[in-house]
């Protein structure tokens, strides 16, 4: 399957309610569900400033896109277990009183068959209203989660969202903005990547893709290769084919005033491993910066464990050993391509800016410095 690229022609509303058209209660919740290949993870908050403050969560491992890349289809097994974890979702939306959310189903819906059928059964059985939504919009909403996280030196950014089904990658422009512009800038892009009706300053996306590999197609296609090593040298060099039409790909980088972040659950397991955290810890992930040649001393530690020694690491987990090693071929292709020594790891996405996106326009968030 090609990769995604924008349509420049299309247009972009702004988020609204649909419940409502009043301005709501600032200190009304908000709920963001975000099912994908392999999870489903949840967020019920309500704005705090110009952030929001979480006060429930929910997340499980459902295997929604298991045997997609071989039938095309969501299994009977996957939409079981995923519906199981929508009700308990369900459950906790009814007990906080939730009415704002969005619930949104990514590359896994977009790409089975069955999808728009799968959509009718978690209606009829959960009452939950699922969106699938398009690869721009799942780009867009990795770029405002992680607008807090872009230092006042950036000129050029990258956004890297590695996801199980698909990888996004963001290019954008920050030059013409001042440095306290730039973080409000990236919020505003909700309304759209190329939206012209805005008349505060906007943050200029010169590219965006969306590869259709992620953590578990990546791995999926490779799995009849038996050396390990073999396998990952095979994964990444796929993957970095598959960045030959990124307009920015072409183009040496300079690493002065250039940022790359990333978001995702490979991310945040090699800064843990690079930290030697034996106990995961959010404070002590989100927002960290790592060189590439730190990145690639972590890969190479998680070569030489082979596959039996990663299953009984603890810094990688049970639940992220299976998928590490097609993540970090991801991971290690972006840094051939463009080696930077600001990498920052954003332990967020999807959900979180689709909390923000909510937020931003229903004008709930205040207007502060970040």
């Amino acid at each position: 399957m090609a990769p995604k690229q924008p349509n420049n022609n299309r247009q972009y509303p702004q988020i609204v309610d649909k419940n409502s058209v009043d301005t709501p209660d600032p200190n009304e919740l908000y709920a963001a569900l975000d099912l994908g290949t392999n999870s489903c993870r949840m967020l019920i908050a309500h704005p705090k400033g110009n952030q929001f403050h979480v006060v429930d969560s929910y997340s499980k491992s459902v295997q929604l896109g298991a045997g997609l890349e071989k039938t095309g289809r969501l299994s009977g097994a996957s939409m079981a277990r995923t519906i199981q974890a929508l009700r308990v979702c369900k459950q906790k939306l009814r007990r906080h009183k939730v009415d704002r959310m969005r619930i949104v189903a990514t590359e896994a819906c977009r790409r089975a068959s069955n999808g728009e059928a799968f959509r009718a059964q978690v209606r009829a059985e959960t009452g939950l209203e699922l969106e699938i939504i398009q690869a721009e919009e799942e780009a867009r909403l990795a770029v405002i989660s992680c607008s807090s996280l872009v230092s006042t030196r950036t000129e050029q950014l990258l956004v890297v969202d590695i996801g199980g089904g698909s990888t996004e990658l963001v290019w954008i422009d920050l030059t013409a903005l001042s440095p306290r512009e730039r973080p409000r800038a990236l919020m505003r892009l909700h309304a759209g990547f190329h939206d012209t009706q805005s008349p505060f300053p906007a943050a200029k996306v010169v590219d965006w893709i969306s590869i259709p590999l992620g953590v578990a197609t990546l791995r999926d296609s490779f799995a009849d290769v038996a050396d390990d090593s073999a396998r990952y040298a095979l994964m990444s060099c796929h993957f970095e084919d598959s960045l030959a039409n990124f307009a920015p790909y072409a183009s040496a980088q300079s690493k002065e005033g250039f940022q790359i972040i990333g978001t995702s659950g490979t991310v945040t397991t090699v800064a843990a491993s690079h930290l030697g955290l034996r106990r995961y810890d959010r404070n002590k992930v989100d927002g960290l910066r790592m060189t590439s040649e730190q990145i690639d001393q972590v890969v190479t530690s998680y070569l030489s464990l082979g596959p039996k020694g990663r299953r009984q690491d603890p810094r990688i987990g049970k639940d992220r050993q299976a998928l590490i090693m097609s993540g970090a071929a991801i991971l290690q292709a972006l840094m051939r391509a463009w080696p930077t020594e600001r990498v920052s790891v954003a332990d967020r996405g999807l959900r979180e800016g689709l909390l923000y996106a909510q937020m931003s326009a229903d004008g709930v968030l205040e207007d502060v410095p970040y």
